[in-house]
């Protein structure tokens, strides 16, 4: 590159850094002729659409600047990050995977490397990329708490069989009242209580029920009878709130600390992964995480079963659950993207 082409590319880029994006194009378009053989001004052209909000153009023109120049690392990176952001996470994982191949050590590729590796179950690889990081700063504070949620995920505990037995259980407490063969006074009586599934009924104490006008002895030997032939029993929520019986789909979250409801999300401490997927969702505080379903959550790009487990685990922690998903809504088809 020419001494007056380096000026070329100072001057654009103290420009685009200034906010002024007409000038700055303006100043490439004048220096086309000499700057379509250079690596740098396909450089600047990319990182200026990706400033313009034209991502997809960016990528065209960095690609071209790495193909004038394989060793052009901020090329490659800004192709990495825009790849990713556009859900191309093997070119991603490609282009960072080059920036980190030769010396000088490029903190932010390993780290963002590390975020992908781990995306795709590649904890031992992810580990690598972050130790390569603290072994130059071992004080990083953002690759040592990648490292903890790498760590963490590779020692939990998922048990697929406990999982099941949950469904199963939780698919039996949507069952619709009104699917049982109730007299007309008890249904009656319960539809007015606002008594919809048998999870209802099982955060209901017998004395709530008899306390309600025209509701008798005659009618609560008739539903405890309906739920003994469950293996339930009345009040049994109440009883026992670890059980896991959260309400049915548009239920209102109980009564609980508003402070604690408020609280960030990144205080549950998760992993990379779920953390990300919460951020896509828009989900930042306990409160918002406890009013949506397991449903809601599984649609989420890269979350899967064992990110349910963990956030289920942390709610837990603090006396919460996720609210129930609707019977009606389907599950999440599988996700097609390659893995590696």
């Amino acid at each position: 590159m020419t001494m007056l082409a380096q000026q070329i590319v100072d001057e654009i880029s103290q420009l685009m850094d200034q906010g002024e994006f007409t000038t700055a194009e303006t100043q490439l378009q004048a220096s086309v002729g000499e700057g379509q053989s250079s690596s740098a001004w396909w450089l600047l052209k990319g990182r200026l659409l990706a400033r313009q909000g034209q991502p997809e153009s960016a990528l065209e023109h960095l690609d071209k600047a790495i193909e004038l120049n394989s060793e052009n690392r901020e090329a490659m990176f800004l192709l990495a990050y825009y790849s990713e952001q556009s859900g191309d996470e093997e070119t991603a994982v490609e282009m960072y995977e080059a920036c980190v191949s030769k010396p000088p050590l490029s903190v932010n590729a390993l780290i963002n490397l590390a975020v992908l590796y781990e995306d795709d179950s590649r904890f031992e690889e992810a580990e690598m990329c972050l130790r390569k990081v603290l072994e130059v700063y071992p004080n990083h504070r953002r690759a040592q708490q990648f490292l903890k949620d790498i760590l963490s995920a590779q020692n939990m505990f998922y048990d697929e069989d406990q999982e099941r037995d949950r469904e199963k259980r939780n698919a039996v407490l949507d069952i619709p009242i009104s699917d049982f063969e109730l007299s007309v006074r008890s249904r009656n009586c319960l539809k007015k209580m606002n008594i919809r599934t048998l999870g209802d009924l099982l955060r209901t104490s017998e004395a709530e029920l008899l306390s309600y006008k025209n509701f008798g002895e005659t009618s609560l030997n008739e539903i405890k009878a309906m739920l003994s032939q469950k293996g339930l029993r009345l009040g049994q929520a109440i009883d026992d709130p670890n059980a896991g019986l959260g309400g049915a789909s548009g239920d209102q979250l109980p009564d609980v600390d508003p402070v604690l409801m408020g609280k960030s999300v990144n205080e549950l401490e998760l992993s990379v992964r779920s953390r990300k997927c919460l951020q896509r969702l828009g989900i930042s505080t306990v409160g918002e995480l406890a009013s949506r379903s397991e449903l809601d959550l599984l649609n989420a790009k890269n979350f899967g079963q064992t990110s349910l487990a963990e956030i289920r685990q942390r709610l837990a922690e603090f006396g919460l659950t996720l609210r129930k998903s609707d019977p009606r809504m389907k599950a999440p088809r599988p996700s097609n993207l390659a893995t590696t």
